[in-house]
This record gives C-alpha cells, sequence and structure tokens, in this order.
C-alpha cells in the first residue's frame, strides 16, 4: 500500500522525495543490508521534524534516521521500509562556551569537520572514529561511537553533555543539564547515547570538548608476528608518564593494505602498533620518546619507531582499514568485538581459530588499548556461512567476558545476541522505555531491540549505488 505522501506534504515543509534513485540511495549504509525506502524526507527544522512524526503516528509509518550513512551493522537501513529521515544537511554549530568548554552542534555535522572548526580554538571532541570524515555526530551519538583516542578519553557518552530531542510521540524533550552538574535523579540522556533512533531524534547536541595538547605525535612501532599483545600494551598502558592517548594494533596484512596507500610510509613488514603520545612541550616529547624507546627494547622490541608530528594524519590513514579491505576483497564479515585486555591473546586465538576452520583467511586491526578487536573474515557477509561465522566470533567473545560490539553498535545485525549479554530483565527494561518513548514503534523498528520488527539480514546483501557511503573502519 503506498504511502499517503500528498497528506505529508501539506504539512511538512521541507523536502520528500520517492523517486527510485532516492529510495535506492538511502535503502543502504555501509553495511551488507539493503532495506526498502518508500520515501525520504529532509525535515526544515524541528517543528518540520514534529510534523513529519505526527503524520507517521497517525499513519503508522516507521521513520528511519540517517546522517552519513557510515553504520556496518545496518542502523540507518530502513528494514521495516517506511521513511528515511535525513539529517546531514543539519550542520549548524554554535560558538564555543569557553567557560564551560561546550559547544553546540546539529546532529548533521561531520566529526572531522567540526574537529578542524575547534582546531584554532584550541579544544577538540575526542571521539574520532575511523569513519569520522564521513561520520556525523548524530550517528555518533546514536551508536556511542569511539576510535582511537578513547583509550584515554572514552567513548562519546562521556562527551555528551546534553541533547535535544523529539521522541516518538512527537513531544519535544531535553535530556541532560544546563548546569555544570545536577542530581535529579537517573540521568535520562544516558538512554539516548547508543538508542540507534530507537526511541527519538536527537535534533541538537551539547558536546564537551577537551583542551587540545601542546604536541601529539603518532608513532608506528613495528611487531614480530605472533607477538603477545596483552603483556605489551599493558606495559605501556602502566607507564603514565609516556601519556599515551591511543593504542592500536594491524596485523600484517592489513599494514599491508594500508603500505600501498598513497604516502603512507609505514615502516617494517608486519604488524604494527600504532600510538599516539601526548605532551606539553618538544622536550617533553622528547623524553616520552626515549622512554618509549627503552621500554620497547625491555620488551625485546628492537625495530626502531617511526614518529609522525601529525597525528590525525596516522588516524586517517588507518581509517582507511576498512576501505582497503574491502576495496581487495568486497563485502566481507566484519566484527567488533572486545574482551578485558587480558583475555586479548586468547580472543585473537579463537579468531584465528574460527577462520581457519572455516578455511577463510582472517585480517584484524582495532584499539587494541582497549582489547576491542576488528576481526575481518573473508565471507559473504549475507550468506549463511557468513552469519555463521559472525556468531562463532559473538560467541567466542561472549565467553570471555566480552561484548558483540565495542562500538558499532547492535542495529539488525546483532540484535539476537542482545539477550545473552543483557539478559532478561536488561532487554524488558530496553522496551519500557521503547514503550513510554515510542508508544507506536514507528521509530527505527527492527533495531537494537529483540522481537521488534523484521531482522535485516534476511533482506539480503546490499548492492553498490551511486551516492552509497564509503565504508568506514572502525
Amino acid at each position: 500500500m503506498a504511502l499517503p505522501l500528498d497528506s505529508l506534504r501539506t504539512t511538512f515543509r521541507g523536502e520528500v522525495g520517492d523517486a527510485p534513485d532516492v529510495t535506492d540511495r538511502v535503502s543502504r549504509d555501509a553495511s551488507f543490508l539493503v532495506g526498502r525506502a518508500e520515501a525520504a524526507a529532509r525535515p526544515e527544522d524541528v517543528d518540520d521534524l514534529v510534523a513529519l512524526v505526527l503524520w507517521a503516528r497517525e499513519h503508522r509509518v516507521p521513520l528511519t534516521a540517517r546522517g552519513g550513512g557510515t553504520s556496518l551493522d545496518g542502523e540507518s537501513v530502513p528494514v521495516a521500509g517506511g521513511v528515511v529521515v535525513e539529517f546531514s544537511h543539519w550542520r549548524d554549530i554554535d560558538a564555543l562556551d569557553s567557560v564551560g568548554g561546550t559547544v553546540r552542534v546539529g546532529p548533521g555535522v561531520v566529526n572531522y569537520d567540526l574537529h578542524r572548526h575547534l582546531a584554532p580554538l584550541r579544544r577538540f571532541f575526542p571521539p574520532n572514529p575511523g569513519s569520522w570524515r564521513s561520520s556525523t555526530i548524530g550517528g555518533n551519538v546514536a551508536t556511542n561511537a569511539s576510535g582511537p583516542r578513547s583509550f584515554r578519553y572514552g567513548s562519546t557518552r562521556r562527551w555528551v553533555h546534553s541533547a535535544e530531542v523529539v521522541l516518538g510521540t512527537g513531544e519535544r524533550v531535553t535530556l541532560g543539564p544546563s548546569t555544570a552538574k545536577r542530581s535529579l535523579g537517573p540521568e535520562m540522556l544516558d538512554l539516548v547515547v547508543g538508542s540507534e533512533g530507537t526511541l527519538g531524534f536527537v535534533t541538537a547536541v551539547t558536546l564537551r570538548l577537551a583542551h587540545v595538547p601542546t604536541r601529539r605525535a603518532g608513532v608506528v612501532v613495528p611487531l614480530p608476528e605472533g607477538r603477545a599483545l596483552g603483556p605489551l600494551v599493558t606495559t605501556i598502558a602502566n607507564r603514565p608518564s609516556l601519556r599515551p592517548s591511543a593504542i592500536e594494533f594491524v596485523d600484517g596484512r592489513v599494514a599491508d593494505a594500508l603500505r600501498a596507500r598513497p604516502s603512507a610510509r609505514l615502516p617494517g613488514s608486519g604488524p604494527l602498533l600504532l600510538l599516539e603520545l601526548e605532551s606539553d612541550g618538544e622536550e617533553t616529547e622528547s623524553r616520552s620518546l626515549e622512554e618509549l624507546d627503552l621500554t620497547m627494547r625491555g620488551l625485546g622490541l628492537w625495530e626502531p619507531a617511526s614518529l609522525l608530528p601529525d597525528a590525525d594524519r596516522l588516524w586517517s590513514l588507518r581509517g582507511e582499514a576498512g576501505s582497503a579491505l574491502e576495496s581487495s576483497f568486497g563485502p566481507h564479515v566484519r566484527e567488533d568485538v572486545a574482551v578485558p585486555l587480558d583475555a586479548v591473546d586468547r580472543l585473537y586465538a579463537e579468531l584465528r581459530k574460527i577462520a581457519v576452520d572455516g578455511h577463510r583467511e582472517l585480517y584484524v586491526y582495532g584499539h587494541l588499548g582497549q582489547g576491542h578487536l576488528h576481526p575481518n573474515v573473508m565471507v559473504d557477509p549475507a550468506s549463511p556461512e557468513g552469519a555463521k561465522v559472525r556468531r562463532a566470533i559473538w560467541s567466542a567473545a561472549h565467553a570471555l567476558g566480552g561484548t558483540v560490539s565495542g562500538e558499532h553498535g547492535v542495529g539488525s545485525v546483532k540484535r539476537e545476541f542482545l539477550s545473552r549479554e543483557l539478559g532478561d530483565a536488561g532487554v524488558r527494561i530496553l522496551h519500557g522505555w521503547k514503550s513510554l518513548c515510542d508508544p507506536d514503534g514507528i521509530l527505527n523498528p527492527g533495531k537494537l531491540l529483540p522481537d521488534d520488527g523484521p531482522a535485516g539480514p534476511a533482506l539480503g546483501p546490499s548492492r553498490p549505488a551511486a551516492g552509497a557511503a564509503q565504508t568506514p573502519s572502525g
């Protein structure tokens, strides 16, 4: 049955498109899933968005939020059809509150663009996912995104001070305080961060900001194949004088793929440890590098490290890992599991076993400092074998006390595992909040919550399309 778009256009001032090229573009994201959008809407302002939500309630039309389209687990894929609500044009950045150290931004602001905007003000928003050149702040909030610097600074949740939200009821709410601190019961803001657009649409976010360190150096340390990773990262993490803000890992195969990128200039011929060290000046940076060299030698690592004075260049290169593998192998299983740091080597061994048992190639990179790995297994992610590999990876992480999602969220792909990780009581609480915030179930059905609309993977693999987002990495 066709959507009553004519009735929508009588109250909605923004653009509504239902041409095939429009609906095809918004029916997919960077995951392997493809949905069935029936229209795309671009609200002009909050009043316009409220009108859209009220129309959707009246006609029981699913609404799916979309920012940069970089989701890897189908968070922005309209698996239940309906209308995709585009926020990429909501890009306002208010003046920095230099006293409170905050800035208010629209959900469509691209992470990297905000980084560049704040740089002259000597402030920055620390989360820098691999997709930071295309992912939006709204999407970062929706999935509680993180990135390399999360070792020191944590994930997005830590940096969201407040959010303005339109609920599935059409009501506007401001979650989080306007003051520096508040003790007023549970903080409802935490419910929205990581909710994947299932409770409400974020229309503006007030972000906490950090001071830019005087110097941030990217350091690349060559590693021998098969080196135990847990003791290595524990030694570095336990030397606070090094001031590491990122401790990353790429295996030898991923490192080779990155070495082939233009102007990469990465040392060695095997796996790499990628670090970011902060310092107060040239002298303290020099001392940190000397201490790092002594630490590495004490661990039996004699190959010299390479220094990149521009750490952002290193993270932009590291962010191309997923794209490099995608261009070489096409769609494949890309996972996002994390375990306690003392279990990271056991997780790595399990990942190798899963790949060997399935006669598949394995490529691994990730946020080593937090026991967080991105295993990439060369198998069609939409195939039964791909589903089997994913479940084996999730089960391995769960058995080691870990999580099935370190930063990419749940989306349609992982919701079958949610009860196993959170327990029945935890899922029941989430369903309770869903029923309060979105009683008609129109916001992003088929995501996050088990037993909530159709599951995405059954819809099949995505196809290349004009305007489709580049595949990011974690």
